[in-house]
C-alpha cells in the first residue's frame, strides 16, 4: 500500500468512528402521554409538561416524539388507550393525571417506566411501596388531597363570614377508598373547627351534576367546596356557570376553575407540577429506574382570587386574604 493510499484509508477510519458514535447518540426517545381527559381540558399544563422538557434539551418531534391518547373523561377508555401504547413500545408513560389512570398504565404493564402527575395518594392507593423508595415501574408527583379541603373551607369562612352550612360536591370512587375517607374526614373536623355544617352532594356521572346543585338549592346552602376530580376538571365550566345561575361562592382546588370564572381557588401549583415531572422523564431516558426515583409532593401552592365573580356575587374579598393571594383576575 503506497503512502497516499495508506493517509486515505486512515481518514476514512477517523471520520467513520464519531459518525458512528453520533448515530447511537441520536436514538429518538418515544414519551406515551396518558390522559383522562381532565389534563388536556388544561392546555397549560401540557404546555408547563413540553416547557419542562425543552428546557431539558428535548423537543417534541426532534430528539423525542410523543404519543398522545386522552380517554376523553371515559374511563372506561383508559385500558385500552394504555395497552397502544404499550404495543408502540414507548420508552416511558406520563399519566395525566389522577390516581385512575396512574393505575390503569400500571395495569397494562409492568416494565414499561410509568410517570404519573397528580396522583392523590400513590402509596394507599398501590402505585407505589413507599414515596422514598417506589419500588417496580412507577415514580411520579403527588398530590395532598386530604389536607387541601380545610384549607379550602377556611378561606371559603373569610369570604362569607356569616354562612352557616355549605355544600361540598365529591365524586364518590374517584379516588382510593382510604383516601377519600380521609378528605371527608378533614372536611368534618375543619367545619367544626369553624362552626358550619357541611352537606356532602354527589356526582358520579356529568349527568349528575344538574341534580345536585338542585339538592344544594333544596338545602339551602350559603357556599359551595368542590373536591376536584379529572370528571369534574372537564365539566369546569359548567360547575361555574351553575355556581354563578344559583348565586354560591364557591372554593376549587385548582385555579383553572377561577380562570372559566370560579370565585376562588387554594391548592397546589399544577403548572409547577407538569414542569417537574419532565425531570422524571429525562433521568429514565438516561438510564434511571423508577423504582430509585422517590415521589415528589407539591412545593408549590397557590391561592387565585377572581374579583370580578366577587362583585357578581356581592361580595367583598378581605384585604388579609387578598395580600396573601398568588393571583388576582380582575
Amino acid at each position: 500500500m503506497d503512502r497516499r493510499r495508506f493517509l486515505l484509508t486512515s481518514l476514512t477510519g477517523i471520520l467513520a468512528a464519531p459518525l458512528g458514535a453520533g448515530a447511537q447518540a441520536a436514538k429518538v426517545a418515544r414519551i406515551g402521554y396518558l390522559a383522562s381527559g381532565g389534563s388536556l381540558a388544561f392546555p397549560n399544563l401540557t404546555e408547563a409538561f413540553l416547557q419542562g422538557l425543552r428546557d431539558l434539551g428535548y423537543v417534541d418531534g426532534g430528539n423525542v416524539v410523543l404519543e398522545y391518547r386522552s380517554a376523553e373523561g371515559k374511563s372506561d377508555r383508559l385500558p385500552a388507550l394504555a395497552a397502544e401504547l404499550v404495543a408502540l413500545k414507548v420508552d416511558v408513560i406520563v399519566t395525566a393525571a389522577g390516581t385512575l389512570v396512574a393505575l390503569t398504565a400500571k395495569q397494562a404493564t409492568r416494565t414499561v417506566p410509568i410517570v404519573f402527575i397528580a396522583a392523590g395518594d400513590p402509596v394507599t392507593s398501590g402505585l407505589v411501596t413507599s414515596l422514598a423508595r417506589p419500588g417496580g415501574n412507577v415514580t411520579g408527583l403527588s398530590l395532598l388531597f386530604p389536607e387541601l379541603i380545610g384549607k379550602c373551607l377556611e378561606h371559603l369562612k373569610q369570604v362569607v363570614p356569616g354562612v352557616s352550612r355549605v355544600a361540598v360536591l365529591w365524586q364518590p370512587g374517584a379516588v382510593p377508598g382510604r383516601t377519600e375517607k380521609d378528605i371527608l374526614k378533614e372536611a368534618d373536623v375543619a367545619a367544626r373547627a369553624l362552626a358550619i355544617e357541611l352537606l356532602f352532594v354527589e356526582a358520579r356521572r356529568p349527568a349528575d351534576v344538574e341534580g345536585a346543585f338542585s339538592e344544594m338549592t333544596r338545602a339551602h346552602v350559603g357556599a359551595l367546596a368542590v373536591l376536584s376530580t379529572p370528571m369534574f376538571a372537564s365539566e369546569r365550566k359548567r360547575l361555574v356557570n351553575l355556581a354563578a345561575k344559583n348565586r354560591l361562592p364557591a372554593v376549587f382546588s385548582f385555579s383553572g376553575y377561577v380562570d372559566a370564572g370560579g370565585l376562588m381557588s387554594y391548592g397546589p401549583d399544577l403548572t409547577d407540577l407538569f414542569r417537574r415531572a419532565a425531570a422524571y422523564v429525562d433521568k429514565i431516558i438516561k438510564g434511571a429506574k423508577p423504582a430509585d426515583l422517590p415521589v415528589e409532593q407539591p412545593t408549590k401552592f397557590e391561592l387565585v382570587i377572581n374579583l370580578k365573580t366577587a362583585k357578581a356575587l356581592g361580595l367583598t374579598i378581605p384585604p388579609s386574604l387578598l395580600v396573601r393571594a398568588d393571583q388576582v383576575i380582575e
